[in-house]
């Protein structure tokens, strides 16, 4: 489901099923590197709408985290730390932060228990659609042990 009036209905009816929230991180600066801040972006975008896709029904994906460059990283975990907050208080049991932006990496673990994927770039721009989706594909199943690793702890 995502953070739309559509799938409100749906959400209200089955969020006892709906545990994992999905949110992409990010980053929004036009300062340096503006074409790989905007592939990153998009391939972030396109990645977790597959992941909400896939995992309909059981999984909600919600508007971006976004940030600039020039927050400080502390100041960007304090943020996520309210979304945790808001997001545990409905309910949401897993927190996925979806992100192409390695500044994460770093801190994964001072993001606890926040469940950080970092999935590196592709400039899909240069890739004929028919080989995006398989891209795409490939990153899912990248991504597919993860997520049910991540549902089986909690069993």
């Amino acid at each position: 489901m995502r953070f739309k009036t559509a799938d409100t209905d749906t959400y209200l009816q089955s969020r006892d099923y709906v545990d994992t929230a999905i949110v992409p991180l990010i980053k929004a600066s036009v300062s340096t590197q503006l074409k790989s801040t905007i592939q990153a972006a998009e391939f972030t975008t396109i990645l977790s709408d597959e992941m909400e896709r896939q995992f309909r029904g059981r999984v909600m994906l919600f508007p971006p985290f976004s940030y600039s460059e020039e927050e400080s990283i502390e100041a960007n975990r304090e943020r996520l730390r309210m979304w945790e907050k808001d997001l545990g208080n409905a309910g949401f049991k897993h927190i996925i932060l979806l992100t192409s932006d390695s500044v994460w990496k770093p801190i994964e673990g001072q993001l606890k228990p926040l469940q950080l994927f970092f999935v590196p770039s592709i400039a899909l721009e240069y890739i004929d659609q028919k080989n995006r989706k398989k891209v795409i594909d490939d990153q899912m199943q990248q991504i597919l042990p993860l997520i049910t690793g991540l549902w089986q702890q909690n069993r």
